[in-house]
Formats: structure tokens, sequence, C-alpha cells
């Protein structure tokens, strides 16, 4: 599939939105206003390479929890 994208939930609520298209990945988290927590340049242009993807979506759902777990401590 080009672009490579993904809906990041916690239960039933979306928190986060992933994208990979033309060799740039982003991971935004999307409670309230929307920012991008997350960017890498992986080897796929569209798609991530098989031994990519793991890492990459790991590092972006890490991101969103960070993000949201620091709007929660403030």
């Amino acid at each position: 599939m080009c672009p490579e994208q993904y809906d990041v939930f916690d239960g039933d609520r979306e928190v986060g939105y992933l994208r990979l298209r033309h060799g740039w990945f982003r991971a935004d988290w999307t409670e309230g206003e929307t920012v991008t927590v997350y960017e890498a340049h992986p080897n796929g242009d569209g798609g991530f390479d098989d031994d990519e993807r793991d890492k990459y979506l790991t590092a972006a759902v890490e991101a969103i929890d960070a993000a949201r777990t620091a709007k929660h401590d403030n």
C-alpha cells in the first residue's frame, strides 16, 4: 500500500496518525491540536522495507505515548 498509513487508538479513542510517503515518516498526536511528535526517513518510499516496519512503528507509538504522558503530567 502506498502511502503506508495507520490510525493509532487507545481503546476506542483515536490518539494518533502515522504516515510514510516519499521517504518521510511522521507520527502525529491527534488529541486536540494535531502535533507531529516523531519524524524519520526510512528506506521505503511509500512503504517500509520488511526489516523497518516494527522499528519505526514502535518508535512512533512511543513518541505519541510520551506526548500524552507529558500533557497529563502538566
